[in-house]
């Protein structure tokens, strides 16, 4: 229970009283202790018992006081599917989790979920629970934690001869004041103090300012705490032996599971703490060969006028359009000659359609309309990635079999009457893959395995949308960034 101050120990003691017929009394309870970190930290989690699995990497954050918690996804897909990634983030929210110092709640600091594991048979919602669980009190054993408690913002009035009693008093304390305000006869002090220093002293005020000072008080959050060494021996938390808020993981050996204690399972992880770390390097990759592409978009009339259809016309006189400094291009590092020659990017495109959700619905109302938009998009993928790209589709669906149609440099195939796009897509596959890097976009399991014995490379639905997406988002920061600079 949390009460504040004597006024409110009073009237809940009339209530009880009143409501009851029962006389109780308080004592002088203690203060409500919380707890961050100073530095940021990584955390992981294992719980795998027999007939269960599940583990969750988070890295921990702090943030500025007042803040409370936050929770943040920042795992791809691709690592960890998005219905198990929902679920540890509803996970890190239910809970009070308790810090290491004094077990109390933590708190001013962002979780945010880097990787995990699940397995298709064995892993149940619980698994994710205790996983996470483990992952984020694996985190605080590893990090600077700090003890914080709580604050009151104050207003002192006194008479102006017991001002240097007061200051005194309030600097003992640990309090932070402002400049006293003084009229002569009267003086007004305003600041903040710890509540485990300040709750009792308007006893002290009354006394020597002979019931002439007046002392009042309001909840100002919680900061650094002052006596924290004092306070954590006081309390004497064991965080080892808290069994209920583990820091240990659980994995299976020769049928049975085990504890691996907190400073020893990050060798045990079955995914590598590298793994968050390489998004971040994918997502910088990303943005490199967006700027590579604007700057080639404006050397090539035709891509540019794809580029401009789907990201807009770029906001500066054209002969300055991404000029790039003498210097820096003498300085730029040659990329690397490709031996096995231009990449081939294979579209399974009606597989593409009916994957992702937005051309399913697009379908639904009109397929040729799917279709363009499919073509549209892929089209400017296309130039930004650099690549000879085919989209297949089969015959059946449309009007006229047996062509092929241009878009821009995308070559757009309908198959045979009675060829599906599978047949030709593991042909021409068979091909280029002799000469050339050849990737292949399906969600088809059976065809990414077919292809895959002819030396191609292959790309879910859902990796290929991401690409797509990712180049997109790329592109436009990229041209706000140059508009943004013509601007100022």
């Amino acid at each position: 229970m949390a009460l504040m101050g004597e006024v409110q120990a009073e009237v809940l003691r009339r209530i009880v009283s009143e409501r009851f017929g029962m006389d109780i009394e308080l004592g002088e309870g203690r203060i409500s202790y919380r707890e961050t970190i100073a530095e940021p930290a990584e955390g992981a989690g294992h719980f795998e018992p027999l007939r269960h699995y599940a583990e969750v990497h988070l890295r921990l954050e702090p943030l500025p006081r007042g803040s409370g918690l936050e929770f943040y996804s920042d795992c791809s897909e691709d690592i960890l599917g998005r219905n198990w990634q929902r679920l540890i983030l509803t996970h890190l929210k239910e809970r009070t989790h308790r810090g290491v110092l004094t077990c109390s709640p933590i708190t001013d600091m962002r979780i945010t979920l880097t990787a995990g594991r699940a397995h298709i048979k064995h892993t149940e919602g619980g698994d994710f629970r205790q996983a996470t669980y483990r992952a984020v009190r694996q985190g605080l054993r590893k990090a600077k934690s700090v003890l914080l408690e709580p604050y009151y913002a104050f207003r002192l009035e006194i008479p102006s001869q017991n001002l240097g009693r007061a200051l005194n008093d309030l600097d003992r304390m640990g309090a932070r004041t402002e400049p006293p305000d003084s009229d002569g006869e009267n003086a007004v002090i305003t600041g903040t103090a710890p509540v485990s220093k300040l709750r009792f002293y308007h006893t002290d005020v009354a006394g020597y300012t002979k019931g002439l000072g007046r002392l009042t008080c309001r909840a100002a959050g919680y900061d650094i705490c002052h006596e924290a060494e004092a306070a954590i021996a006081e309390i004497a938390y064991d965080p080892d032996s808290d069994t209920r808020n583990s820091a240990d993981s659980v994995f299976c050996s020769h049928g049975a599971g085990h504890i691996i204690p907190w400073d020893e399972a990050d060798e045990y992880m079955h995914v590598s703490p590298e793994t968050g770390r390489r998004q971040y390097q994918q997502a910088e990759e990303v943005r490199t060969r967006a700027v590579d592409f604007v700057r080639r978009a404006v050397a090539d009339e035709e891509l540019m006028a794809i580029f401009e259809r789907t990201y807009g016309a770029i906001g500066r006189k054209k002969r300055y359009a991404m000029r790039t400094p003498k210097e820096a291009e003498k300085s730029r590092a040659k990329p690397r000659p490709v031996p096995t020659g231009p990449e081939y990017l294979l579209v399974d495109g009606y597989n593409i359609i009916f994957a992702w959700d937005d051309l399913k619905k697009l379908a639904d109302k009109s397929l040729d309309l799917a279709r363009s938009q499919l073509v549209n998009r892929l089209s400017s993928f296309q130039g930004y990635r650099g690549c000879e790209l085919i989209i297949v589709f089969d015959a059946y669906r449309v009007k006229e079999p047996e062509h092929i149609d241009t878009a821009g440099s995308v070559s757009v195939v309908y198959t045979k009457e009675a060829e599906t796009a599978d047949t030709y897509i593991e042909r021409t596959a068979h091909k280029l893959a002799k000469e050339h890097r050849v990737t292949v976009a399906t969600s088809d399991g059976l065809e990414q395995v077919i292809i895959m014995g002819s030396g191609a490379r292959r790309m879910s639905a859902s990796d290929l949308r991401y690409e797509v997406e990712a180049s997109e988002r790329a592109v436009r920061e990229y041209i706000e960034k140059l508009n943004s600079k013509k601007l100022r």
